[in-house]
């Protein structure tokens, strides 16, 4: 009696099972208090903030809602997490009982057709059987249950993906449209500046025919204003290509956009600042940190069904087959067959195959968490190159304003002495030329300004969750329960 007694707990541990492996526990790391060039406030959740809307621009507010509703990228995001999905419901069924059911019947007979004058004679009978087979596999070391911790953090990190491709998508999509305006705004320059050559040219053929100019300030002349013509290709070219990125990132044919977009509109410029919160916000806010952390997560539940795999596995098994044949003629008979009993499978030897496989588990979730810490490294990295530019944007945008206001001022000036004869054609040319690079130097800061202010946006991780509802984490593998 007491030996049953005693057996007893064993029997009911066996029974209820224990997950052998580690426990996932989140990551660390140190990092600083705060960003180089930032504060010691935190962001808080920023994942929701359309900080496009600072360029005021609604036509791009209008491409953002139709980009993240229709991008292809992050429709196809979405439909990895059904297969996610499926991928747990896979990864739990190992762990449950099953059940088959089958039937068949035939109908089967002889004929003896005898000779010329035998009569012919028939048998026939009819079989029915069926089968009910029921199998339960013990999982007394969180095989499954390790393999579905696996499959739920695979899950989590599916919806995460979804993420980061919302993110790389208002990045993508809102540099992409400063581009065009950029290109946009180089165009205007280019024509506004051949309009200007053009007049000159015809002042330098006047002054030709009353014998004030040479033959060789015409051809310089004419030099300028074909050099300008030779710049405008390139820029639409280079317009149209930022332009059918646009529609691309819609999901919509590449020329779609060319009417709309050819409209115009002035170069984006942000009207109110981001705040970079600080290092410690990245791993909340940025969602490819997220993702890393449940690919790691994955991993470490990976050991887990590899290290459960060294152990013996037992299985419940019965079956149940009935069948019933009736012959011709009245005679029937039926059998009903079944079995029940437990199988026991233990690896004994498999040339090092099993503990192998756990070693690369183990190596594999070291990866994992060196690319996680990688990501996390990144992100830092990310942000402090973006504050870096975005606090000297502005220093640049304001000295080149100024340089074009002087040297517009200096063009005016030679213009007006060349007409009085006081100055040559080379100082009106000159100043032409310092006009347009100027000009140029200005639009192309006015964009990188705007990128920036793009760039430091997406990296502490704002805006993806914009117009979504929230992204719950279906679970933890670190919250599973275990036994």
């Amino acid at each position: 009696m007491r030996s049953i007694h005693a057996a007893a707990p064993l029997a009911l541990l066996l029974l209820s099972g224990c997950v052998v492996g580690p426990e996932h526990t989140p990551p660390e790391i140190a990092l600083p208090a705060k960003f180089a060039e930032g504060s010691r406030t935190s962001n808080g959740d920023v994942s929701t903030v359309a900080w496009w809307t600072a360029f005021s621009d609604s036509r791009l507010n209008g491409y953002v809602d139709q980009g993240l509703a229709q991008n292809l990228n992050v429709l196809q995001a979405l439909e990895r997490i059904n297969q996610a999905q499926a991928g747990v419901v896979q990864a739990g069924a190992g762990a449950l009982p099953s059940l088959d059911l089958g039937a068949q019947a035939e109908r089967s007979g002889t004929e003896d057709i005898g000779g010329p004058l035998s009569p012919t004679s028939t048998s026939a009978q009819t079989t029915v059987a069926g089968s009910l087979d029921a199998s339960w596999f013990l999982d007394l070391f969180g095989l499954y249950k390790r393999s579905k911790q696996s499959a739920l953090a695979q899950l989590d990190a599916a919806y995460a993906s979804v993420d980061v491709a919302r993110l790389t998508l208002l990045s993508q999509l809102v540099s992409a449209y400063i581009d065009v305006r950029y290109y946009q705004e180089r165009i205007a320059l280019a024509r506004q500046n051949l309009s200007s050559r053009r007049e000159t040219l015809d002042l330098t053929r006047l002054q030709l025919e009353a014998g004030a100019a040479s033959r060789l300030d015409v051809v310089q002349s004419e030099g300028l204003v074909n050099s300008t013509l030779a710049e405008l290709p390139n820029l639409e070219t280079q317009f149209r290509r930022a332009a059918h990125r646009v529609a691309t990132l819609l999901g919509v044919p590449a020329s779609s956009l060319l009417p709309e977009l050819q409209r115009g509109a002035r170069q984006p410029v942000a009207r109110f600042k981001v705040s970079a919160g600080v290092p410690a916000d990245l791993i909340r806010n940025r969602p490819d940190i997220r993702a890393a952390e449940r690919q790691l997560a994955a991993a470490v539940a990976e050991i887990g069904v590899a290290q459960a795999q060294l152990y013996p596995a037992i299985s419940l098994g019965g079956s149940i087959r009935p069948s019933y044949t009736r012959i011709a003629g009245g005679s029937e008979s039926g059998i009903l067959s079944w079995s029940f009993g437990p199988g026991l499978s233990l690896p004994i030897f498999d040339g090092g195959a099993l503990k192998a496989n756990l070693s690369s588990a183990e190596s594999s979730a070291r990866e994992s968490y060196l690319a996680w810490k990688e990501t996390v490294l990144g992100a830092v990295e990310e942000v402090e190159n973006a504050l870096a530019a975005v606090a000297r944007d502005a220093r640049t945008v304001d000295a080149l304003r100024n340089t074009v206001r002087s040297y517009e001022e200096a063009l005016d000036l030679a213009t007006a002495s060349y007409r009085d004869g006081a100055s040559s054609l080379l100082d009106v040319l000159d100043a032409q030329r310092q006009v347009s690079t100027a000009q140029a130097n200005l639009a192309q800061a006015v964009q990188q300004m705007a990128q920036d202010f793009v760039a430091l946006n997406v990296a502490v991780g704002g805006g993806y969750a914009y117009g979504a509802p929230t992204t719950t984490v279906v679970a933890s593998a670190a919250a599973m329960p275990t036994k």
